[in-house]
């Protein structure tokens, strides 16, 4: 057992991946990397549509393997040797997004640079997660990843801060935000200010994840015992025979398959939207993160108290209630028009609507995946928990190619990047409707049934 200082030690450092891993989520995927994608293509809509169909291709790996990772985990071998292995692709996957050069951009590349780092961070992820129920009681991991959350969002702040100010030139005027040339001599005309927020999302995964490493150890045993890998495999494939006879979680499954796909999609595409529809430029999207960032930072930490008071599922419900609304609203939300009464040319109307739009994205969009990470520890059987988050990876990216080659086809058809992000609505309304059937402190009952029912 962890007591005290040791335990205080341990749960910072569990912070830390929160705080070394966003970075990938707000510079790469949402505020800067996305937005000079769409700028290097040029069409806003194309931008869209490649950039979906990528990022699809990376859910449909992560999907495939994201539970049988999680059955081996369970199994046995130490969690901490797998995060190694995957932290080292998202190391290798975001540096590699430096040579995105405007003279030699090749999408390919990119796309599959960018995807061996996604694919790192969401498979150390599942087992970084998994360390949860070992970090406090049932009445406290919910304050507990409240508080990683918005730790999290702290780090990202901090390091769109770092590239805005320092590194990310604007294309017309090759400075930064705060009208600087990019620091360490880098060139402003090759974009090597911007280019440079692959390599920094690198170092500061490298440098930060240095106290997850010296003050995690993982109670499992340090190495499988004989015939482990076939046992998970065999368990695995019972667990999902079995979904059926749990209830709870089957729902919660399914329910946060469809919301948290919606959520990836509004992070996936809000750069690019606003730098296509608003003509935003990669500063411009900088502040609307810094503006988003702050509100999840803060609603992250609210959240995880109203998680530790009222439980998880109401604080699920009423977020899946903001993202709604706001879904619905960015299709309403243009340079010409907000929900459909026209603006005049030059107005500061619509960037007005999308700040506001941007806030209650990251405040609903902290507080409903902490919330969510806390919910599985209670729908998780508690003898299989890396397992139970292997299935909570897939659930979260077995539609994840869904949502961005919706919106890829959807964009691609209609050529409009608005009507293109509208079918983030039916998702969203999908995960509240199955929502309904997820039982706060899911099916204990039937974990009873299968630990007393398990040979051996």
């Amino acid at each position: 057992m962890f007591k005290g200082r040791v335990m205080r030690k341990r749960i910072w450092g569990w912070f830390f991946f929160d705080w070394a891993s966003q970075p990938y989520n707000t510079l790469l995927i949402t505020f800067i990397f996305a937005p000079y994608v769409q700028e290097l293509i040029g069409d806003g809509a194309e931008a869209q549509a490649a950039w979906g169909f990528g990022i699809a291709a990376a859910g449909f790996v992560i999907a495939l393997l994201a539970p049988i990772l999680g059955a081996l985990a369970d199994a046995g071998g130490n969690r901490l040797r797998w995060i190694w292995g995957f932290s080292l692709m998202y190391v290798i996957g975001s540096f590699g997004l430096w040579f995105a050069a405007p003279g030699s951009f090749d999408l390919t590349t990119t796309l599959f640079l960018f995807a061996i780092g996604m694919i790192g961070m969401e498979f150390a992820t599942i087992f970084t997660n998994s360390m949860l129920p070992d970090l406090g009681s049932k009445e406290e991991i919910g304050k507990i990843s409240g508080n990683g959350w918005a730790f999290g969002y702290l780090g990202g702040l901090v390091a769109l801060v770092v590239m805005l100010v320092f590194f990310a030139e604007s294309a017309a005027t090759g400075k930064t935000f705060v009208g600087l040339s990019p620091a360490l001599g880098l060139d402003a005309e090759a974009r090597e200010g911007t280019r440079f927020v692959g390599p920094l999302t690198a170092i500061w995964y490298f440098v930060f994840m240095i106290p997850f490493f010296l003050w995690v150890r993982d109670p499992k045993p340090a190495k499988a015992a004989k015939g482990a890998v076939k046992g998970a495999l065999t368990s695995l494939a019972g667990t999902l025979k079995g979904l059926p006879q749990t209830p709870s979680l089957f729902a919660y499954l399914g329910s946060s398959m469809f919301y948290r796909d919606a959520l990836n999609g509004m992070y996936t595409f809000g750069g690019i939207y606003a730098a296509g529809v608003l003509k935003w430029s990669v500063v411009d999207t900088g502040i609307f993160g810094i503006l988003a960032i702050i509100s999840g930072a803060i609603f992250a930490w609210v959240g995880g108290r109203a998680d530790a008071r009222f439980g998880p599922k109401p604080v699920i419900t009423v977020c899946i209630l903001v993202l709604s609304f706001v879904a619905i609203s960015i299709v309403f939300v243009s340079r010409d028009s907000v929900y459909g009464v026209p603006v005049a040319e030059g107005s500061k109307l619509p960037d007005i609507a999308f700040y506001v739009l941007g806030a209650l994205i990251g405040a609903a969009g902290g507080v409903i995946q902490s919330a969510s990470r806390t919910m599985m520890v209670r729908q998780a059987n508690p003898e299989k928990m890396a397992e139970s988050f292997g299935l909570y990876a897939l659930a979260g990216k077995a539609t994840s190619f869904l949502a961005p080659a919706l919106i890829g086809v959807a964009t691609a058809a209609t050529g409009s990047q608005q009507l293109g992000v509208s079918p983030l609505i039916a998702l969203f309304l999908l995960g509240l409707i199955l929502l309904r059937w997820v039982k706060p402190e899911g099916d204990q009952p039937a974990w009873q049934d299968q630990s007393e029912n398990a040979p051996g």
